[in-house]
């Protein structure tokens, strides 16, 4: 019989005739492109807690990843509407602990995130009000679940994709693949008794472990979402040879998750796609939408073999099936 296809394989289906062999069938891409735009703390510039992306489906679907500090409430006129809400881990910089109020405050080093969104996250807040689905790996599901609950959400909205399983919404096929870091819950997002026991004890409670993502979307783009990781096998093994993914975001910050060099290296030597947007620099990345020398993103920059694109703020990157960006690329 057949093995199964990878998911690049796939993408080369795109515009196809529809093709039959035994039994196994593969149906054409639809056409359109993928728009990434991220929603970082400064207008046009990739700044210190810049996470946030949302991604946009040909067929109009809308996904939020890792929402974090930088993403004003549901109300983030550059939000719009948002269908499906993805989590690497519960790291307040990524869930959402803080937010800013507006954008353009506070510095592109040091953004204003003042506004508290305890405990229930900027993430359920937005989930709640967009009434988005939230899909997650590990235990992080039955946690979203109560808080969606707690919001007067739909707890049913808090849904579960494991390693090596598979969901697709709105026509986009979305899994997790494994990544190394932690994923504790600060008591901070916690209430009662045992908020106040962890909290005193100094650790917090356990979901399971983080997660990165993998995006195949109607277009044949596969996508992989790194989260805050370091270098792992599944890199290779998985996310290229299984889903062979064309275009990652790949988290660059150092010391917290892979540094410049350990993220070149798993772009040109285990994933090996034809682009890649950096991410959580953790650091003023760029000055007047330009890249900062002496800079650990211009550090990745100059190391990766393929195009390196930078998330600046409100600056929309479109994508078509093959990973080329046709606009809103430097």
């Amino acid at each position: 019989m057949f093995d199964r296809l990878s998911r690049r394989a796939l993408g080369t289906m795109a515009g196809s005739v529809c093709l039959t062999i035994g039994l196994v069938a593969g149906a054409g891409a639809a056409e359109g492109d993928v728009k990434v735009t991220p929603l970082g703390s400064h207008d046009g510039e990739f700044c210190s807690r810049d996470r946030a992306l949302v991604f946009e489906d040909p067929n109009g679907t809308r996904i939020l990843y890792d929402a974090g500090r930088t993403v004003a409430g549901p109300d983030d006129p550059r939000l719009g509407d948002i269908d499906v809400i993805l989590v690497s881990h519960m790291h307040g910089d990524h869930v959402g602990d803080a937010r800013i109020a507006k954008t353009n405050s506070g510095t592109c080093a040091a953004p204003d995130t003042s506004v508290s969104t305890l405990p229930q996250s900027n993430t359920i807040d937005i989930a709640v009000k967009k009434q988005a689905k939230i899909l997650t790996g590990s235990e992080m599901p039955a946690f979203f679940a109560a808080k969606l609950s707690a919001e007067g959400g739909d707890a049913s909205n808090s849904m579960l994709v494991r390693f090596g399983a598979e969901q697709e919404l709105g026509g986009v096929a979305i899994t997790t693949v494994p990544a190394v870091h932690s994923n504790g819950v600060s008591p901070s997002f916690l209430t009662g008794p045992l908020a106040e026991y962890l909290k005193a004890a100094g650790v917090g409670a356990s979901v399971g472990p983080p997660t990165g993502y993998v995006l195949t979307f109607s277009n044949g783009l596969v996508v992989y979402l790194s989260g805050d990781t370091g270098i792992t096998a599944e890199q290779e093994l998985v996310v290229k040879d299984h889903y062979g993914a064309e275009l990652v975001v790949m988290n660059i910050g150092d010391t917290y998750t892979t540094g410049p060099k350990e993220a070149a290296y798993v772009i040109n030597e285990l994933v090996e796609p034809k682009a890649v947007i950096a991410s959580h620099a953790n650091e003023p990345a760029t000055d007047g939408g330009k890249v900062r020398e002496g800079t650990r993103t211009a550090q990745f920059r100059d190391l990766v073999k393929v195009p390196v694109h930078v998330p600046l703020s409100g600056r929309t990157m479109v994508f078509n099936g093959d990973a080329d960006c046709t606009q809103g690329c430097d």
